[in-house]
């Protein structure tokens, strides 16, 4: 008998032995960052690997499956697609490595053999754009055709709303209105126009056998290709050399003027791209606002305070830049040493290290005592968010398994749960840091310390990992009282 919903485990496993001829010995979630697309990675005998992604939204799919073949036809490396679902809402593909370019960026540093990565990394681009570009029916695009003036316009907005706004720093609102769309006509009118990656950035370039496989293209578009350069060299956390920077740039026009299209006017060119790194650096604020400020995804929390840095180090060396007063006079505002300090975590004081306890718990056997040498820190209740164990799909499984993260995450206040707790939470790292402290607390309860509480645990745990590199210690008390599908007992 066929499952009518099977799991998007079970989804990806079917690919696997449906291409393979086997199924799978492992399959494990990656992590996601800004998009709702699922990745699992799948292992199976002889070394066979494949990653899945399940992704319910069929356009975007398809416009990833047209690049994809459309890419590899011209010779660019990206991952091979070897089958995708009948409902088009999953797919498997080429496994191209554990290891982005970001990756060995932080663990070499800037060494020679990186740097050729990334002029490789180039290289590919310049052909993408100009090469494969030439041949892109650009009707294929998901959501956005060109990066035209109303584009432009909407990616200003983003960074108006998500991040500018946020900061509670006094502007002209009519008058940056006013700039935001002169300059959204002006840079609509840049020419000329390539396949434009959208979102060409170091995580999205994969290293394997010292090749680099580009990943995450569904988002490409018309549009010029300097946006694309701007988006790889000026990335926040990889913090590239102003001298790296213009060496990379020079290579690139190399890369472009070797290949069998008109060469390009440089000093336009460089004009360009002067305009459209500054473009890039206020969507990217964007991005860290939404995904950092709002939903409190550490990674682009983390990421804030250097691209503050950035910001102010592309406005010291171009005075010129934005010719909009108004806005020349928010963006000084928003980077400035003050609001750089306000998003720069703290480091350690001392020798000291700072380790987080944290623990969840059944308010059936009361509230833990926190045996740290100092005492206190949190407890929070639960109770006060739909409990899975009252349903019988979820009864006998935990806070560790995927269909109970998905309820807690869809059809409880979980997530905005979590916003507050990690606020909190936040609030006494950073000063414990910075004063020397060595222990703090924190505990989760629910009725049953098996689904909701498990949950919360590991997410803020994730979640401090991440936004501070601090240690954290995570226990679940009531672990062995879980109801099991053996058990009579209730939750």
């Amino acid at each position: 008998m066929t499952k009518t919903n099977p799991s998007p485990e079970e989804i990806a496993g079917l690919l696997f032995t449906e291409h393979f001829g086997n199924s799978p010995l492992s399959i494990s979630s990656l992590p996601v960052s800004g998009s709702d697309r699922r990745y699992y990675r799948l292992t199976g005998p002889k070394g066979k690997s494949a990653i899945a992604t399940i992704n319910t939204n069929i356009a975007e799919n398809n416009t990833y499956f047209y690049f994809t073949e459309l890419l590899r036809k011209h010779g660019i490396n990206v991952p091979e697609m070897y089958r995708v679902a009948k409902d088009r809402r999953a797919y498997l593909q080429q496994d191209v490595g554990q290891q982005s370019l970001f990756d060995l960026l932080r663990a070499e540093g800037q060494t020679d053999h990186v740097k050729q990565l990334y002029k490789a990394s180039l290289e590919q681009l310049a052909k993408l754009q100009w090469i494969a570009g030439r041949d892109t029916d650009f009707n294929q695009c998901f959501a956005t055709r060109q990066f035209n003036e109303e584009a432009i316009m909407a990616d200003l907005l983003y960074f108006k709303y998500y991040f500018a706004d946020l900061q509670r720093v006094h502007y002209d609102r009519l008058a940056l209105m006013d700039e935001m769309q002169q300059w959204s006509r002006e840079l609509g009118r840049m020419q000329p126009l390539t396949l434009m990656y959208r979102d060409f950035q170091s995580r999205n370039i994969m290293v394997q056998d010292g090749k680099v496989w580009f990943i995450d293209f569904q988002g490409a578009m018309q549009g010029p290709p300097q946006y694309d350069i701007a988006s790889l060299l000026w990335q926040a956390k990889a913090m590239l050399p102003a001298a790296w920077k213009e060496e990379l740039l020079t290579s690139y026009i190399s890369s472009v003027n070797e290949l069998p299209t008109p060469r390009v006017e440089e000093i336009y060119f460089r004009k360009g791209y002067a305009q459209l790194v500054l473009l890039r650096l206020l969507q990217v604020l964007g991005a860290y606002g939404f995904r950092g400020l709002l939903e409190r995804k550490p990674h682009f929390l983390s990421s804030i305070a250097p691209a503050l840095e950035s910001l102010s180090s592309f406005l010291a060396d171009h005075p010129q830049l934005p010719a909009y007063p108004e806005l020349r006079s928010l963006l000084e505002k928003l980077c400035s040493p003050q609001m750089q300090q306000r998003y720069t975590v703290p480091a350690p004081k001392g020798d000291s290290k700072l380790v987080v306890s944290i623990c969840s718990f059944s308010y059936k056997k009361g509230i833990p005592k926190d045996r740290n040498e100092n005492g206190g820190g949190y407890v929070f209740d639960c109770r006060g968010l739909l409990n899975p164990g009252r349903y019988a799909a979820y009864k006998y499984l935990s806070g560790f398994d995927t269909p109970v993260q998905k309820f807690l995450e869809q059809e409880t206040k979980m997530p905005e749960f979590l916003n507050h707790v990690s606020a909190l939470v936040s609030m006494h790292v950073e000063d414990f840091l910075a004063r020397g402290f060595e222990n703090l607390s924190v505990a989760f309860g629910c009725t049953g310390g098996q689904h909701r509480s498990v949950y919360a645990a590991e997410k803020l745990a994730d979640y401090l990992r991440q936004r501070y590199q601090v240690e954290v210690s995570i226990t679940h008390l009531n672990q062995d009282s879980w109801l099991s599908s053996s058990s009579d007992s209730t939750a």
